[in-house]
């Protein structure tokens, strides 16, 4: 992708001593492309500083996120995939002045297609003999955008397993405006309710239930 995307020939690749990059396979690869493989020392994080930089950033951006979102942890994978996916398409390099995914493809993102990590949405249950009184979708979360195609990842919680689909339908807002909603009715009642006149005078007091003999109540 860098190589074909960039027009850049990939010299050197430098990873740690894990087996997901020591073995023939990969070996073979970069014998085959002329690619020099560096691995780093054992617990020496430093000498893959810009990999390992980039990976605090992507970790602080999925914590953020499932914390606003308020969702399970283990949705931990499809959260740094989405910060990765979003920082891709909005963090500009100062070298070109460009994004990652304006280099790459040659033209910019559109804006309508991101929505909120976390944000209530729905899709139509497709496949399904439903009949006319049964709804005819699904409450989901949103969870992140495919990789294989322009489609969004989310989770069903009637069948608990994660889709995609192009076809759905976010309620990103009331969804926020709900939790305000939720921490209002729960402020304490104010002590004076009612509105009364004075009896000498004709300005309007206020007066607390408490206070109102058995006589004015009736």
């Amino acid at each position: 992708l860098v190589q074909r995307g960039l027009q850049a020939q990939v010299r050197v690749v430098r990873t740690d001593k894990g087996t997901e990059f020591l073995n023939q396979t990969l070996c073979a690869y970069f014998a085959a492309e002329g690619i020099q493989h560096q691995t780093s020392v054992a617990r020496t994080p430093e000498q893959n500083g810009v990999v390992e930089r980039r990976n605090r950033t992507l970790v602080e951006a999925a914590r953020t996120m499932l914390s606003a979102a308020k969702v399970p942890l283990f949705f931990w994978a499809e959260a740094i995939a989405t910060a990765c996916f979003t920082q891709n398409c909005s963090l500009v390099i100062p070298r070109h002045e460009k994004m990652p995914y304006h280099i790459i493809n040659e033209r910019k993102p559109s804006v309508k297609f991101f929505h909120i990590f976390g944000s209530v949405c729905y899709i139509v249950r497709d496949g399904e003999n439903l009949d006319k009184i049964k709804e005819k979708g699904d409450e989901c979360i949103f969870v992140g955008y495919s990789t294989q195609s322009r489609a969004y990842r989310v989770f069903n919680k009637r069948t608990r397993v994660i889709m995609e689909s192009i076809h759905v339908n976010f309620d990103e807002l009331p969804h926020m405006a709900s939790v305000h909603i939720f921490q209002i009715s729960f402020d304490p009642a104010p002590e004076c309710q009612t509105m009364a006149l004075e009896h000498n005078s004709l300005s309007p007091g206020r007066i607390c239930p408490e206070n109102v003999s058995h006589g004015d109540k009736t």
